[in-house]
């Protein structure tokens, strides 16, 4: 509920508007959110017939999988940890992604089995932490970036979703979670603090 998935979106799209070839791999499988995010909800990958590879969905530019494309929107996903490894491989090694520049992989919040699993099948280029003001949030940010840290990923370094709400008639600037917890945290763990995102409604 922090907005990893918003993020992981609206930097995908950042990227492809700046002419990048983008993949977006959603591995939230307890919560899949893209499909309804990037507007492809209730969509099926097609698998390719001469490959035998499925063929991700394409939205903006973009190359979309997620486990969401898989289960029926109200279904309760319930997965053991050697299935997610299995989900894990199976986007990264079954996908037919062709040649990208990026892939933005939206994880689960916490320090699960899907974490472990892709840092232990690809090198990752680096993770970025998202969390609101919260205490509680931060706590759990904490906890991603001691993970990440212990496997070796770089840290690119932590975003403030949620950080204020600018209010559209008055323009007054209200901090309805806070503000300022992600700056501090990213400071104290010494990594980047890369920016404050408002509420926004639309």
């Amino acid at each position: 509920g922090v907005g990893k998935s918003t993020v992981a979106a609206n930097l995908a799209l950042a990227l492809a508007g700046d002419g990048a070839r983008v993949g977006l791999m959603d591995l939230a499988v307890y919560g899949p959110s893209i499909p309804l995010i990037m507007g492809v909800q209730g969509m099926r990958p097609e698998v390719s017939e001469k490959a035998n590879r499925i063929l991700p969905v394409e939205r903006l530019g973009i190359r979309i999988i997620s486990f969401g494309f898989f289960v029926p929107a109200q279904e309760a996903t319930i997965v053991r940890g050697p299935i997610l490894a299995g989900i894990v491989r199976q986007f990264l090694n079954d996908v037919e992604w062709g040649d990208l520049d990026y892939i933005v992989v939206d994880l689960p919040p916490g320090t699960g089995d899907i974490q472990l699993s892709l840092c232990q099948m690809i090198p990752l280029t680096g993770a970025v932490v998202v969390t609101t003001p919260q205490d509680v949030a931060l706590l759990v940010a904490t906890k991603a970036i001691t993970m990440f840290n212990k496997l070796q990923v770089p840290m690119l370094g932590m975003i403030e979703n949620m950080s204020s709400f600018i209010c559209p008639h008055c323009q007054k600037t209200t901090d309805i979670f806070g503000h300022g917890g992600a700056r501090a945290a990213a400071h104290k763990m010494n990594i980047p603090f890369l920016g404050e995102i408002p509420l926004d409604p639309a």
